[in-house]
């Protein structure tokens, strides 16, 4: 009903001069277009990654940003796969009467591998990916809810945790984890709306293909792992390195603000290579996976390919 809309946390509303937000993954791509549009409307940033250099300059680039007294940016180094670090972080911002009204959990890592990948592998995708937002929301949901304020929370996924796509597994189990967890978060902080006057508001991001280092920084991390030089060419997209299919970070937080205001919870950005719609019927034939008894990731299996391209010729619009 009306009054329910109304009642949901808006991004125009939160994301206003004098709020704070609390963004991982900053120093690059998403997070740090994300600050620099917070810092834009006059927010306060706490901008948190775990490579010290690349997010001491996206401090100096956000800082620039500032328009109003007393606004402040400030940069913490701080790995998310630790639930203590993470909760030492909340006791900062929390510290001296400070809040907390964006919560973005946006820290990501593309490494990953296949059914069979190495346990330490696994556990540094999952702890990256899944477990750090969960132990964003551990150390700072409790605490916004105390402020009474309202306050949105945004966990971004992977349109690989939904359609999980064959090449990297453990990537789309961490994402897919990620859907799961959101979405249960997003229902409690709902029922809490609707029965105790609850503020709070989760959604769940899931960018198209986007000019991000993701890609740059896992082949940068593999390469130092074998004890390899990196080179940077290696990466065939990145932020410096735009693919033209692909959307720039700052346009994936225009958008979320855009369909947050609408009262989306799946943002499902689109990019310059894929519709919405088609991004729709890509979905919906993984859901019918199950629901038609086909093989597991049919799109890509060779009985069903064919039907599958008369499927999405069938049902696109255009």
């Amino acid at each position: 009903n009306e009054t329910s809309i109304m009642a949901i946390p808006s991004a125009s509303s939160v994301l206003t001069e004098t709020k704070t937000a609390v963004i991982t993954g900053a120093s690059s791509g998403i997070g740090r277009a994300a600050a620099l549009k917070c810092a834009e409307k006059g927010m306060n940033v706490w901008m948190v990654d775990i490579d010290a250099e690349e997010l001491s300059a996206a401090r100096d680039l956000v800082q620039t940003k500032c328009c109003v007294e007393g606004q402040f940016i400030k940069a913490e180094v701080v790995d998310v796969s630790n639930l203590d670090a993470v909760s030492s972080l909340s006791d900062k911002v929390f510290a001296d009467g400070g809040k907390c009204q964006f919560l973005m959990n946006n820290a990501g890592i593309g490494a990953g591998g296949g059914p069979l990948a190495p346990m330490d592998v696994v556990l540094k995708t999952m702890g990256v990916n899944t477990y750090g937002p969960i132990h964003g929301c551990l150390s700072f949901v409790p605490k916004m809810k105390e402020s009474g304020e309202e306050g949105l929370i945004v966990n971004t996924g992977s349109k690989q945790g939904i359609t999980m796509p064959p090449g990297n597994l453990t990537y789309n189990v961490s994402k897919a984890a990620l859907k799961a967890y959101t979405e249960g978060l997003e229902h409690e902080l709902c029922k809490q709306r609707r029965e105790a006057d609850g503020k709070l508001r989760a959604v769940l991001l899931v960018p198209g293909w986007v000019n991000t280092s993701i890609m740059l920084k896992s082949l940068r991390a593999a390469a130092v792992k074998e004890g390899k030089e990196f080179d940077v060419a290696s990466a065939f997209f990145h932020e410096d390195k735009p693919a033209s299919g692909a959307w720039m970070p700052s346009q994936v937080v225009d958008f979320l603000i855009q369909e947050v205001d609408k009262g989306s919870f799946y943002v499902i950005c689109p990019d310059n290579d894929v519709d919405r719609e088609t991004d729709n019927l890509r979905m919906t034939w993984t859901m019918q996976d199950i629901t038609e008894d086909r093989a597991p990731l049919s799109r890509w299996h060779p009985d069903y390919k064919d039907e599958f391209a008369e499927y999405l010729k069938a049902n696109k619009s255009t």
